[in-house]
């Protein structure tokens, strides 16, 4: 099949048709990406300025919860359910147990992505190859929940 001009232009032509969905594609994703950020961000701020903070929140059933709230200096007790929430007591300062291990820690995604990259298994300190049942490979530590 002889190249004329047509076929040329047209596999030119889809070529630049592909490259600019590509590139409107990016464009789309760019600015999904700086709108998640700035939202983030925007409810991170306005949900830290306030006087009213969660302390602890405690799961009963699927749609039932207990929480501790602190609203100025009184921290109070309501139970939360579907369609209603029930102010179940007042607590003293001195009642409250703040673990801060269990406080949330961020994850940075480039640090889990090298690690991941580094031991495509996941296990901590397991070589890859190694069997999971090598004491020498294993530190016996459970996984990390992210």
């Amino acid at each position: 099949m002889p190249l004329t001009i047509s076929t040329i232009s047209d596999s030119i032509n889809g070529i630049l048709q592909f490259v600019t969905v590509v590139i409107i594609f990016i464009v789309v994703v760019g600015i999904t990406l700086l709108a998640t950020r700035w939202l983030a961000n925007y409810q991170k701020s306005a949900s830290t300025t306030g006087n009213i903070e969660v302390i602890e929140t405690f799961r009963l059933t699927t749609n039932k919860y207990v929480q501790i709230l602190r609203v100025g200096t009184k921290y109070l007790t309501v139970a939360i359910g579907r369609e209603e929430v029930t102010f179940l007591g007042e607590l003293s300062p001195a009642d409250i147990k703040i673990d801060q291990t269990s406080q949330q820690i961020p994850v940075d995604f480039s640090s889990v992505l090298a690690r991941l990259r580094k031991n495509p298994d996941g296990r901590k300190g397991a070589s890859p190859g190694g069997s999971p049942d090598d004491v020498s490979t294993n530190d016996n530590t459970p996984p990390q929940d992210f």
